[in-house]
């Protein structure tokens, strides 16, 4: 098994992939330049968020000697499962979320409407949309839920 729990010395890597993840996925849709350019940097996010000792509790990692993708989970929330982009549809992904079904419990997680492709890979896991939406905060971009 190549999923271990996150540890300081991840933590660059982890925001990497999140940064350019989030670019790459979210910026066509936000078009916030100031907040995907700006704002979302590698290193104030380490800084502000991943360093938390109650965030890093909850990431795991996807590490065959390099640290190829991440999951942050909530007891039996997803809260975030990101593959780094020269990565995907390589397999990391279904390894993060089996493990998150089948080792963590893992059963619910919102998704953004728009993000097509996460959701169809949620519904290849068994996610399905339960018709309850909710606004990402600070956009007008709905979330929507799925559970198992």
């Amino acid at each position: 098994m190549n999923i271990r729990k996150a540890e300081i010395k991840d933590l660059s890597r982890i925001a990497e992939i999140f940064v350019f993840n989030n670019r790459i996925n979210y910026f066509p849709i936000f078009k916030d330049e100031s907040f995907s350019f700006g704002e979302l940097q590698v290193v104030s996010l380490i800084d502000n968020y991943f360093k938390k000792q109650e965030v890093l509790n909850k990431i795991y990692v996807f590490d065959d000697g390099i640290i190829k993708g991440f999951m942050q989970i909530d007891e039996t929330e997803i809260c975030k499962l990101y593959v780094d982009v020269c990565f995907q549809s390589g397999g990391v992904g279904y390894e993060l979320i089996e493990f998150a079904i089948e080792k963590l419990g893992a059963n619910h997680l919102w998704a953004l409407e728009k993000n097509t492709r996460a959701i169809s890979f949620y519904n290849r896991h068994g996610f399905e949309l339960t018709g309850q939406k909710k606004f990402e905060e600070g956009t007008t971009e709905y979330l929507v839920e799925l559970k198992r």
